[in-house]
């Protein structure tokens, strides 16, 4: 099995090994990790002063860790179906996206990777509100 890349995790680094298994290869470190993190949290954080440096939504998410990462190497990343036979896009967990792979993979599928910087648009607000949603329900269950 040495032709599989394999990268056994260390740490709390989930989704630096995830990443890497899934692709194959050393593609990504902590340090990159965390230099993406940083600038998906600048990004929010200009998207979020476009509504006012003085509103208290901009004020509240300021107070409010990244949701992108944290101390302990955990990196938040979404992932989607965009099969263009779906009615609209679905949002694939974490713990489902290798079993999805892996089935569209032997189904002969083609998948794709897209990197770079890309232009904005309604989605990545979405996501944040859904995040948002998320991280406020974890804090009431922790409270219960």
């Amino acid at each position: 099995m040495e032709s599989i890349f394999h990268e056994k995790q260390e740490g709390s680094l989930c989704a630096q090994h995830c990443l890497n298994n899934l692709l194959q290869g050393e593609y990504f470190s902590p340090v990159e990790l965390s230099s993406i993190a940083h600038q998906l949290d600048e990004e929010e954080r200009m998207r979020m002063a476009e509504g006012g440096v003085t509103s208290e939504d901009y004020r509240t998410f300021l107070q409010q860790p990244s949701g992108n990462m944290d101390d302990s190497g955990f990196f938040s990343i979404q992932w989607f179906n965009l099969n263009s036979l779906l009615t609209g896009p679905e949002l694939i967990s974490d713990t489902y996206l290798a079993l999805f792979l892996a089935q569209l993979q032997q189904e002969g599928y083609s998948i794709f990777v897209v990197k770079g910087d890309l232009p904005d648009c309604e989605a990545d607000q979405l996501l944040q509100m859904i995040r948002s949603n998320r991280c406020i329900d974890q804090n009431l269950l922790e409270k219960n």
